[in-house]
């Protein structure tokens, strides 16, 4: 992290449009200088200039132009910038790179919040029961989708989770052929929800399922959990928030 005093500032120009091995060259720059540990950079989109080639660049031409000047910037102590300026070069390809002497008066710091113990990892092991819910993505509760009506039951209800699943090939009761085509967006997709929670909160929102799903097919499974693990929401005990 860096530190008041002595530092270099860095600034690498380049154009807009320039690769390196099919990656934008800000993006492979960008990349290198987050994984060798450089503690901050910048990058600028000029819109107008010219480089090397003495070519006007403006981004009022009537097309998109991605040969704008892109500047990349970033301050680091002398040390680490003499480590990676070879690779820096190499990569600025036709670019310039610029490093100027400067000094950091007040280096920026990671914001901290309240130094209170981290919320315990709350865990779920052993029985439980697994409902799945299959329906058509067409079909409705209230106006609304029903499987995002599901959804939203069940989080209100206090279920522990639920995925929802897009089928792209199947047929119901009807015995018709749903199928999600390629160049075609289906509305009538096969939709599965599946659910994971302690039998008697399955139990208790059952009824609610009924309600909710006129046709469709609910089955429940004994299933037993190896590891169901997340992190407790911190507890706001101020007042007012």
């Amino acid at each position: 992290m860096l530190k008041a005093g002595k530092a270099l500032k860095v600034s690498i120009y380049i154009s807009e449009g320039s690769k390196h091995h099919g990656v934008p060259v800000y993006s492979s720059i960008l990349d290198f200088l987050f994984y060798r540990g450089v503690s901050g950079a910048t990058v600028v989109k000029g819109i107008a200039g010219f480089g090397a080639d003495h070519h006007m660049h403006t981004s009022r031409s009537v097309e998109i132009s991605d040969r704008l000047p892109l500047k990349i910037e970033f301050i680091e102590t002398p040390e680490k910038v003499n480590e990676i300026l070879g690779k820096l070069e190499e990569l600025a390809g036709t670019g310039m790179v610029e490093v100027q002497e400067t000094t950091v008066a007040k280096p920026a710091q990671v914001s901290r919040t309240k130094t209170t113990a981290p919320p315990e990892h709350l865990r779920i092991e052993g029985k439980a029961k697994m409902m799945r819910i299959y329906i058509g993505e067409a079909d409705k509760w209230r106006d609304k989708p029903l499987h995002l009506a599901l959804v939203e039951a069940m989080r209100a209800n206090d279920i522990a989770g639920v995925t929802v699943y897009r089928g792209i090939l199947g047929y119901g009761a009807h015995r018709r052929v749903h199928k999600d085509k390629a160049l075609h967006l289906s509305h009538d997709c096969s939709i599965m929800l599946s659910v994971v929670d302690a039998e008697e909160k399955i139990r208790a929102f059952l009824p609610l399922v009924e309600q909710m799903v006129a046709e469709g097919l609910v089955v429940l499974s004994d299933v037993d959990i190896i590891k169901y693990a997340y992190r407790a929401p911190e507890q706001n005990v101020e007042a007012g928030q």
